[in-house]
């Protein structure tokens, strides 16, 4: 009898090596038109109850990144007071780090069936998604939020419509320099046999 399950041991591999890489070690370049879609595609394919497809994207680039950088600076500024020099310079770059940045929007509304938390699993589903494929198509990434994400006023500037919130961005770019392991958690501590409460 035919199987429809084979393992695939060489993408574990992967999935055991995967990690993270800081977007200020991150250059160009980055992928290109059809890379993008590609790695998009790939993403959107994650649990969806009821098929909602509750998320977007919203790509940016870094020549916007400059313009966007300022704005946040600004923003900043009016709420915070003057800043540091090394503050300034961090809002001013942080969308000019990685050669592509993709904000993942959750869209979750609620739903006369599905829940709104649901809808927000499977937005975090697809940053997850979004990260693997980029990692599989040779390139490295980091999922941030930061404060802009949710921030209202940052959030709109950015792309968001009412009712949305931006469950993170995506800066996906080249290494610079080796990735680093960080301690994980001990498995054993994660874990637990359910049993029948007295």
């Amino acid at each position: 009898m035919a199987s429809f399950h084979s393992g695939s041991p060489e993408t574990l591999e992967f999935l055991r090596k995967r990690r993270s890489h800081p977007s200020v070690t991150m250059t160009g370049p980055g992928p290109d038109e059809t890379q993008i879609k590609d790695i998009l595609t790939i993403a959107a394919r994650v649990p969806d109850h009821g098929k909602l497809t509750p998320w977007r994207f919203v790509l940016y680039r870094p020549e916007q990144g400059k313009r966007i950088g300022v704005w946040l600076a600004e923003l900043c500024k009016r709420r915070n007071g003057p800043l540091d020099e090394d503050q300034c310079e961090k809002e001013l770059t942080r969308f000019t780090r990685a050669p592509l940045v993709v904000g993942v929007l959750s869209t979750a509304a609620e739903h006369p069936k599905i829940p709104v938390w649901e809808q927000q699993l499977s937005a975090g589903a697809v940053c997850m998604n979004l990260v693997t494929a980029a990692a599989a198509s040779g390139f490295v990434s980091q999922w941030l939020s930061e404060w802009y994400c949710l921030d209202e006023e940052a959030a709109r500037y950015l792309g968001a419509r009412d009712g949305e919130r931006f469950a993170g961005f995506v800066q996906i770019g080249t290494a610079t320099q080796p990735p680093f392991e960080r301690p994980r958690p001990e498995l054993s501590d994660l874990i637990t046999n359910w049993t029948e409460p007295e």
